[in-house]
């Protein structure tokens, strides 16, 4: 028998729900039903300008119409309430002062420019963080509003992803002290997630595997703040017919453009479920069908070409 647990689904309302979206609330909502376990809901709004007015509900919205259900989230509640980031500054908080206490962070006002000077080993796109401010005066004159860093330390972070299999980071190789709040007062996603997640005790994270690479960093966190880690499957992406990624200006990626154009819930369920290797066909099928069929080490490791045609 399989070990009850509790997964959930983080959308940022930056748009419409698209396929991408779906799939990954599909895998992650049939992984918790299959074991008799939760399903959450959580909207990952924390970059207010991007925040669109009116996503948040055509989201959970198109979950709904494509057979979701949730136990937890921000339009049912649910003990580890609010279910909404911009909502939960305080815990984030709570967190830096910890780390703070421990002397764990401290002020860089480096630019981007600098480090990509100094830096080496890119990671997602990005120079390592080279360590510049980690010494320096803190009561120094700052040439713009500084970001707060964690110092990672000569850490190497090692875990077993359901799907990918082992993997192992060395911190400051890789990503070096990372920045947990912003100096325009935004919270860091790496510090969000680990922090929602923990109160909201997902014992399961499932996502796309373009977070895997984050995942270390995360674990970190967990660790430092002495938070339960949970465990992690990367479910790989799904892509455009044409091999490239997904395109929201197309009506035909996103769920809500799919339902104007007449297809049924099932039809998008069938295929995605067969993506997923939850079923051997792409016929319709009711998600509720698909419960107890969650097999993650079946599940594929290679992107998903969306379909073509309905």
């Amino acid at each position: 028998m399989r070990k009850v647990i509790h997964t959930r689904f983080a959308p940022s309302p930056t748009g419409e729900l698209h396929l991408g979206g779906a799939w990954t609330a599909l895998a992650s909502w049939t992984l918790a039903r299959s074991t008799g376990g939760r399903f959450t809901v959580r909207m990952e709004d924390l970059d207010g300008p991007r925040t669109i007015v009116g996503a948040a509900a055509q989201i959970l919205d198109d979950l709904r119409w494509l057979g979701l259900d949730w136990d937890e989230g921000p339009d049912v509640g649910g003990p580890h309430a609010p279910y909404v980031q911009s909502a939960r500054s305080e815990h984030y908080e709570r967190a830096l002062a910890t780390l703070r206490e421990a002397q764990l962070l401290y002020r860089c006002d480096c630019s981007r420019a600098e480090i990509a000077r100094i830096a080496s080993a890119p990671h997602e796109g990005e120079a390592a963080y080279p360590g510049l401010c980690r010494d320096r005066d803190p009561r120094r004159t700052m040439k713009r509003p500084p970001a707060w860093r964690v110092r990672v330390g000569d850490r190497v972070v090692s875990f077993v992803d359901e799907l990918r299999g082992p993997q192992t980071e060395d911190l400051q190789v890789e990503a070096g002290d990372f920045v947990l709040k912003r100096g325009d007062g935004l919270y860091a996603y790496q510090l969000a997630v680990v922090v929602d997640d923990a109160a909201m005790a997902i014992s399961q994270v499932v996502r796309g595997d373009d977070l895997l690479a984050s995942t270390a960093r995360q674990i970190f966190l967990y660790e430092t703040l002495s938070l339960p880690v949970p465990r992690f499957l990367h479910v790989p992406l799904v892509i455009s017919p044409e091999g490239e990624r997904l395109a929201k200006r197309n009506s035909m990626v996103t769920i809500s453009g799919i339902r104007k154009a007449g297809v049924d819930a099932s039809a998008v369920i069938g295929k995605l479920a067969h993506g997923l290797g939850l079923r051997t066909s792409d016929a319709p099928v009711a998600a509720s069908e698909l419960i107890g069929d969650a097999i993650p080490w079946r599940w594929p490791t290679q992107p998903w070409r969306a379909p073509t045609a309905w």
